[in-house]
């Protein structure tokens, strides 16, 4: 069989190439994941893109807005615009770098750890969830070969790639 799965027909006619191959069940069951992620972050206030700029800080406090669009291969512009949005919701705070007051570190207040709390909870919740149908086998497994897919095409290891595009 070629890398394109066939099926036949009860009736005898030529097999067609089957709809849906590994790219289309990824695209398939990512967008299903992120669509349920979403709807569980929801009643803390909270949309995906800002639960991935959270956990960045928490894992670094006092990282600079620089640091962040760096890391997310955005223009610093873009990051500004995140960063406000999480300033305004209350869950980060830019203070002054006590070294270079022109620059600010970025740091989760009370509210923000607190979301961060309740969404590695619901994430946890999320990921038994999605892979209900996977022995703990079978989830190492995928999650090696999702990682071998992701470094082949160059994906920087824990960051999602929709931070380069704006919200429509």
């Amino acid at each position: 069989m070629t890398a394109q799965r066939q099926t036949g027909h009860d009736d005898g006619s030529a097999p067609r190439p089957h709809p849906r191959g590994t790219a289309f069940l990824l695209a398939q069951v990512g967008a299903h994941a992120a669509a349920r992620f979403a709807e569980r972050i929801s009643d803390l206030g909270v949309i995906p893109s800002d639960v991935g700029l959270l956990r960045m800080i928490a894992v670094q406090p006092g990282r600079s807005q620089r640091s962040l669009a760096e890391e997310l291969g955005v223009v610093p512009s873009r990051v500004v615009a995140l960063v406000d949005g999480l300033e305004r919701k209350g869950l980060i705070e830019r203070r002054r770098n006590p070294q270079d007051r022109r620059h600010h570190e970025l740091h989760l207040t009370a509210e923000g750890t607190h979301v961060m709390t309740a969404t590695r909870e619901l994430g946890s919740a999320h990921e038994d969830e999605i892979c209900a149908a996977l022995d703990d086998a079978q989830r190492a497994q995928l999650t090696d070969l999702l990682q071998a897919i992701a470094a082949q095409q160059g994906l920087a290891p824990g960051v999602h790639p929709g931070y380069r595009h704006p919200p429509r």
